[in-house]
């Protein structure tokens, strides 16, 4: 089925006429590119990408359709889609809908038959950026002055994803954990479900006194999207969650937060990590994994206090993959343990945590 025609306008002025096979309308995001090549019903329902729009590097998506039962939440979170070339078939034995199907059942905006490599290459030279998909407006210089209303450095974008009533996750397990959902994923509660863990998922903003009234034995903060200095109401919380000394479980944004409440400083990446070929080194044990990422901002190692240490790198530009501390019982990693989607070989950070409560 031939779609209407769509235009991608970036915010250094280029654009980029193709078709559209999603909703049809108007999207602004923030324009990102995701290297994965295959996973992406994962990928569009994870809501570390609320507000951002996904380019797929790789040329093909669609082609497998939409399995709704593997999902990381329950709806897409990004602002609009960009492939090189969209199936409409959905050559899977569990697959429930098509690509479209799921777009539309969503609103989400999408637009193929589009130059991805030029458009990534672009986002490399300049940086992440805010762009407009449209189906409706096909002038570029009207879509242009429309991006200029737009600032996304300050939103936050927490609020829009994480719970917004407190909810247990298997009672009758054993531990109990206290997840702060900052965006979590279902990969992260179903590695988790796998020690048997009692969870309570809390929002965002929940005080420290109702964390601890749960008695929790040990703490999670999720990942989520965003710039972690924009959700400052959860640091005094997360310091006074540390001083209690239980193990604690930090992924993706939640390394960021707990890096910021005890007095260290993050950064914008040029372009981020996204997707699931990105080379970690493991420190203690001289090791490479290969892991999936998204996350557009990076702890300062020059920042981190007394008692801290990097225990993980990305090998393509050195940026701090994870941290342990002298003596709390900390695990906190950036990179996705789970995957979903992208590769397994870290999710050995869960058996890590879990013998913290030995």
């Amino acid at each position: 089925m031939k779609g209407k025609e769509a235009i991608l306008v970036l915010e250094t002025g280029h654009s980029f006429i193709g078709e559209s096979f999603g909703y049809e309308g108007e999207v602004v995001g923030e324009i990102v590119f995701n290297t994965g090549m295959v996973g992406y019903p994962q990928t569009l329902t994870d809501p570390s990408y609320a507000n951002q729009i996904i380019v797929f590097s790789y040329p093909l998506i669609g082609n497998y359709g939409v399995d709704t039962e593997r999902l990381e939440s329950s709806k897409i979170h990004c602002s609009g889609v960009v492939a090189r070339e969209f199936n409409d078939y959905k050559f899977h034995w569990n697959s429930k809908k098509s690509l479209r199907e799921f777009l539309i059942e969503n609103k989400i905006v999408g637009i193929h038959k589009v130059d991805t490599r030029a458009i990534v290459r672009e986002i490399r030279k300049f940086g992440t950026m805010k762009a407009i998909i449209s189906t409706k407006e096909k002038d570029v210089f009207v879509l242009a002055k429309k991006l200029l209303k737009y600032d996304f450095n300050y939103l936050d974008l927490v609020r829009r994803v994480t719970t917004t009533v407190p909810y247990e996750v298997n009672p009758e397990g054993d531990k109990k954990l206290a997840l702060l959902d900052f965006g979590v994923k279902m990969g992260i509660l179903r590695e988790l479900l796998k020690y048997n863990f009692r969870i309570k998922v809390f929002p965002a903003w929940t005080s420290f006194e109702d964390i601890k009234s749960y008695n929790p034995d040990g703490i999670v903060l999720s990942n989520g999207p965003g710039d972690p200095s924009n959700v400052p109401y959860v640091q005094e919380t997360i310091r006074r969650i540390m001083a209690l000394e239980k193990p604690v479980l930090g992924i993706c944004l939640g390394i960021q937060l707990i890096a910021l409440s005890l007095g260290a400083k993050t950064y914008k990446l040029k372009f981020g990590h996204r997707g699931a070929n990105h080379p970690v080194y493991h420190v203690d044990s001289g090791r490479t994994y290969i892991t999936s990422q998204n996350h557009s901002y990076a702890i300062d190692e020059r920042t981190l206090p007394k008692g801290f240490e990097v225990n993980y790198y990305n090998l393509n530009d050195h940026t701090v993959e994870g941290i342990k501390h002298n003596f709390l019982p900390l695990v906190a990693v950036q990179f996705h343990p789970e995957a979903s989607p992208g590769p397994w070989d870290t999710k050995f950070i869960f058996e890590e945590y879990y013998r913290l409560f030995d």
